[in-house]
């Protein structure tokens, strides 16, 4: 080898040794702490940074981005003296990289630590219920807590969570009757307001049905007493304007008695007196009296006194066969009559009835 070349070569790699040692390259998101003989001279930006070789040298190499930090379960004793396992999550952020270097030897243990005295002050104000039914209480109080300790770190808690509370077996298992307890006693009191309502749906219901029961009840035999009175109305305005005369009244008459008897319980029955008049009218128009066995009217008129009052019910007077006999057959021979007068009676009704359409001549 040339020895005008081995000077040449020394050169170069010198040369390329001292580039290599002042250039430094930062990556997005990170930070380099430079200490130049020992003493902190600057913090790197992302990109191109250059640097005095042997006298100044990287110290702590920083991630700015938001960090997540667990910890393990730390025991924690409650006001009511029950010890319960709590593990945190924290979310930080390294905001001053010179402060996180210089200001605290280990910030991720001095966080961890000041998370545990910070949770043990907090829940030994506590009992385990509020414990349970307080994280986001907690989880404010320690935040408040890291922020002012932390800041001066050059770090920034931005959330901290509690990820779970571990309270004993024991109080486990009696946190499960009572919660199995509470279910029972709300699925009970469901089912209780449920067939409650249910028997009101069902009274009202049944209300309901009996209102529109007698209404309907009432309704019908509203209509059924108008349809009789109009039926009753119309046979009498029939009766009236064809002259019905005495004998078939009498026959009606007649015609009614036998329903004083139609109850099972009846024993004896009283025949009343007008029963002789009766017979007497509807006798005169089909036969001789005489026959019959009764008084005759001219009689019966010349037997009364003159003073005499006529009373409006006689007594009842007992009938002979051969009377009785009579009535009947003449009976009979009014049935006929009637059935005629009841024809002529719906015929003039029909004839003189005026059509309420039909309108009246001019």
């Amino acid at each position: 080898m040339d020895p005008v070349l081995i000077p040449i070569l020394i050169a170069a790699i010198v040369v390329i040794f001292f580039v290599a040692a002042t250039v430094r390259i930062v990556p997005q998101a990170r930070r380099y702490n430079i200490e130049r003989f020992g003493r902190y001279r600057r913090t790197l930006q992302p990109g191109l940074n250059f640097v005095l070789p042997v006298a100044d040298r990287i110290n702590t190499k920083l991630d700015v981005r938001e960090q997540v930090y667990s910890s393990d379960p730390k025991p924690v004793i409650t006001e009511d003296n029950l010890v319960v396992n709590i593990d945190t999550v924290l979310y930080y952020q390294v905001t001053d990289p010179r402060a996180a270097a210089y200001e605290v030897a280990d910030y991720l243990q001095a966080i961890d630590q000041l998370t545990v005295t910070t949770l043990r002050n907090v829940i030994g104000s506590m009992d385990l219920e509020g414990t349970l039914t307080s994280r986001e209480e907690i989880n404010a109080r320690l935040r408040t807590v890291l922020d002012e300790a932390t800041g001066k770190w050059g770090i920034r808690v931005n959330r901290v969570e509690i990820k779970a509370i571990d309270p004993p077996h024991t109080i486990k298992e009696a946190m499960e009757k009572q919660m199995r307890a509470e279910r029972d006693k709300r699925a009970t009191i469901l089912r209780a307001e449920g067939e409650r309502q249910a028997k009101i749906l069902t009274a009202e219901g049944t209300k309901q049905k009996d209102i529109l029961e007698a209404q309907g009840t009432q309704q019908a035999m509203i209509l059924r007493a108008d349809g009789e009175a109009k039926a009753v109305e119309r046979v009498f305005q029939a009766v009236h304007r064809n002259n019905a005369d005495p004998k078939v009244l009498a026959y009606k008459y007649l015609e009614t008695l036998p329903h004083l008897a139609s109850s099972d319980n009846n024993t004896f029955w009283v025949i009343p007196g007008e029963l002789t008049e009766a017979v007497r009218t509807v006798t005169t128009a089909f036969g001789d009296q005489s026959k019959m066995g009764l008084p005759s009217q001219a009689q019966t008129e010349a037997e009364k006194p003159d003073n005499a009052e006529t009373p409006q019910l006689e007594a009842a007077s007992p009938l002979t066969l051969d009377a009785a006999a009579a009535a009947i057959e003449a009976a009979k021979q009014a049935d006929a009559v009637v059935s005629d007068a009841k024809a002529e009676a719906e015929a003039a009704s029909s004839t003189q009835v005026p059509d309420p359409d039909e309108k009246p001549d001019d």
